[in-house]
């Protein structure tokens, strides 16, 4: 018995606990490099590391946002190609000024990404919904499309702000904004639309649909 619970410690638990830890480590690696780093290192190294997080959150990350980058399309390509030649360009000529911009070509390639679903289906989040629901129901493709909308308008108007913060904005304050401001806001976001989920649309179709 207590080798088997010894067997649970360390070949059960320790390993579950080490990949939240990364998964967490990962997801808050690139808000972290546009924060902070950017009062310890030159231009150029931020950009080395922006590759390198683009690349290993392809490679290694996991969970549901992970997985369906890893299921890349045309579109999803150029865009991570996008954002490795910018990273690169950072890296080579140490620009602030290309540093400034790349949130918002962050923003404007989650728009290219989440908005060229709605052109050929399934939809972003319906892909995401389909790790859970893999025969979704009309509700689901509907509502899923809806939110897939929105995200796609916050990015829009993110990534405006964005360029806005970058051309007017001192140092500190756009690296305040793209760093952490605008994780807030999309966790304002994401808890928004869980709420309306749960008190509207699994109200409406009877608990069992999008909860």
């Amino acid at each position: 018995m207590t080798s088997v619970a010894h067997m649970r410690v360390t070949g059960t638990v320790r390993p579950r606990w080490v990949g939240v830890a990364a998964r967490v480590a990962l997801a808050l690696a690139y808000p972290l490099v546009i924060l902070f780093a950017w009062q310890m290192l030159t231009p150029r190294y931020v950009g080395c590391l922006l590759f390198v997080l683009l690349w290993v959150q392809r490679t290694i990350g996991k969970g549901a946002f992970a997985m369906a980058l890893k299921r890349l399309t045309a579109h999803d390509w150029c865009v991570a190609g996008a954002l490795t030649v910018l990273s690169l360009a950072i890296a080579v000529t140490d620009s602030e000024r290309l540093l400034r911009f790349y949130p918002a070509c962050v923003s404007a390639g989650l728009l290219v990404a989440f908005g060229a679903t709605l052109q050929r289906g399934p939809t972003m989040i319906e892909k995401f919904a389909r790790l859970r629901y893999p025969e979704p129901s009309q509700t689901i493709v509907c509502y899923t499309r809806r939110v897939t909308q929105i995200w796609c308008a916050f990015f829009i108007v993110n990534g405006g702000f964005s360029i806005y913060t970058a051309l007017y904005w001192s140092r500190s304050a756009w690296a305040l904004y793209n760093g952490a401001i605008v994780y807030v806001l999309i966790g304002a976001l994401l808890a928004g639309e869980w709420l309306w989920r749960r008190l509207f649309i699994t109200a409406r179709s009877g608990g069992g649909d999008v909860a």
